[in-house]
């Protein structure tokens, strides 16, 4: 199963109660789910008419053409899922939990939250505050990573940090 991101990809649908969206047809000048590939994983975000909405980390399967709910990362309801109403509007986005960022000056603007489940590609950053890489979790770069004075990266046993 792996994580796959795509642009333009939105479907509407309905909600299966908390646990899945049954995705109907794409919204015109979309792409429909499928191209995420039966089995995946994907960021989506959900809203429907009334003002509910979600964030979080879905499965894609063909049968039934389902997005499952795996992980809530944010919703209108503190934070657990949402039992949606009517139509339900689904996407592929990038959440700001989940995302790693450069300033100005090419510095990493968040280095202290990547917690991503599926692991962390990186690539010709410079890291600014020290952090530990979570247990269990994969970092991996192509390019030079760069930390600033003072600046440390932990990787605790059953944590990699891999230099390609």
């Amino acid at each position: 199963m792996a994580l796959v991101l795509l642009d333009r990809v939105q479907q509407t649908g309905t909600a299966n109660t908390t646990v899945s969206f049954t995705l109907s047809g794409a919204v015109t000048g979309f792409q429909s789910f499928s191209v995420v590939g039966n089995g995946n994983t994907t960021y989506y975000s959900a809203f429907d008419a009334s003002g509910n909405w979600e964030v979080g980390i879905g499965t894609y399967t063909t049968a039934g053409t389902l997005l499952t709910r795996t992980t809530i990362l944010s919703s209108s309801n503190s934070g657990s899922a949402v039992t949606f109403s009517g139509t339900v509007n689904v996407f592929i986005t990038y959440p700001s939990e989940r995302s790693v960022n450069l300033d100005q000056s090419t510095n990493t603007a968040n280095a202290g939250q990547f917690s991503a489940t599926n692991g962390l590609f990186i690539n010709n950053l410079t890291v600014a505050t020290s952090y530990t890489i979570p247990t269990g979790y994969s970092a991996s770069s192509t390019g030079p990573i760069t930390l600033n004075s003072g600046v440390s990266v932990t990787v605790p046993a059953g944590s990699r940090w891999v230099v390609l």
